[in-house]
């Protein structure tokens, strides 16, 4: 069986199409389906070796890269920096080619160096799939955000999406914003002016620097987590100040739309990005964000590794 699938890395958003996108959409969502039954099981990739192979703490994307090969039924090994032979001075090549002589069919790599897992298909033969690099990108996790926004509104292609706050130090904004735009969504961005990327405008955005402008008539919000490791200076006084000028509470609320789809990757700052009854309330999809990153995972994995398996059917 021959899924279609063409590319052998998940390097970023920027290089999809929009039919290839649309394709890991419609996967995911059959993929969806196994999550839900009692045995979450599939014998899909079975005899596949995933790696996963993070350098910087993660919850979320790490524990949903882990389950979607582990439901697919591939073997998994986790290693984090320090835990690996880098803290004895050994170089991300020399690890990625020690890695590859024990013929991995995938790498999942988080680094907080952007441009990482581009070096890494540079050296390897398996797959790479991106699950974070530095300020660049993050396509899993616009894919995810696609997938929930698809699920909830029954299309992407002409909604409004504002996308608040450290827009500047946020992969997360990057590949959302090539995706929504790719699949025909408008996005606006808004934030602190120094944490808004010069000529953001490029990127075929509308830039705001208050939030209540930028959400108004919007279709879903979506907020981001202040990136403090990466921030080298004061970009705004205080986390008090920032909570009052661009945080999502009650009050803000109100000039979005009623129907109103409210996003965060997370993890979550409370009472700083969103308050907790906005982040807790009904238009709050944040958990189904969190779920679909399984399915999203999975659809990735057997697209770049199910071709040709007796038996990829989930």
């Amino acid at each position: 069986m021959n899924n279609g699938w063409q590319k052998r890395h998940l390097l970023g958003i920027q290089g999809l199409s929009a039919t290839e996108i649309e394709q890991i959409l419609t996967t995911a969502a059959s993929m969806k389906e196994v999550s839900q039954r009692p045995i979450k099981k599939v014998p899909t990739l079975r005899g596949k070796t995933v790696v996963n192979l993070f350098f910087e703490p993660s919850t979320r994307t790490r524990t949903s890269f882990e389950i979607a090969a582990k439901r697919l039924s591939a073997d998994t090994i986790n290693l984090t920096a320090n835990t690996s032979s880098l803290t004895k001075g050994e170089t991300l090549v020399d690890t990625a080619r020690t890695l590859e002589a024990m013929a991995p069919d995938v790498i999942v790599v988080r680094h907080s160096v952007s441009g990482v897992p581009h070096l890494l298909a540079r050296w390897v033969r398996c797959s790479v799939v991106n699950a974070g690099d530095g300020m660049n990108e993050h396509p899993t996790q616009a894919l995810l955000d696609l997938m929930t926004v698809k699920e909830r509104k029954g299309k992407i292609q002409g909604l409004k999406i504002a996308i608040v706050g450290d827009v500047a130090h946020s992969r997360v904004a990057r590949s959302n914003i090539w995706g929504f735009t790719k699949m025909g969504a408008s996005v606006r961005v808004a934030g602190p002016r120094t944490m808004l990327p010069l000529e953001i405008e490029r990127l075929g955005v509308e830039a705001f620097d208050r939030v209540e402008s930028a959400i108004e008539g919007v279709d879903i919000i979506m907020m981001l987590r202040l990136q403090l490791e990466r921030q080298d200076g004061a970009y705004f006084p205080s986390t008090r100040e920032y909570a009052r000028f661009f945080g999502l509470d009650l009050q803000k609320l109100r000039q979005a739309r009623p129907d109103v789809m409210i996003m965060h990757p997370g993890p979550i700052h409370r009472g700083i990005e969103i308050a907790t009854e906005v982040a807790d309330g009904p238009y709050s999809v944040i958990l189904e964000q969190v779920a679909n990153g399984v399915a999203i995972r999975m659809a990735l994995l057997y697209l770049l590794l199910g071709q040709g398996n007796e038996d990829t059917n989930p």
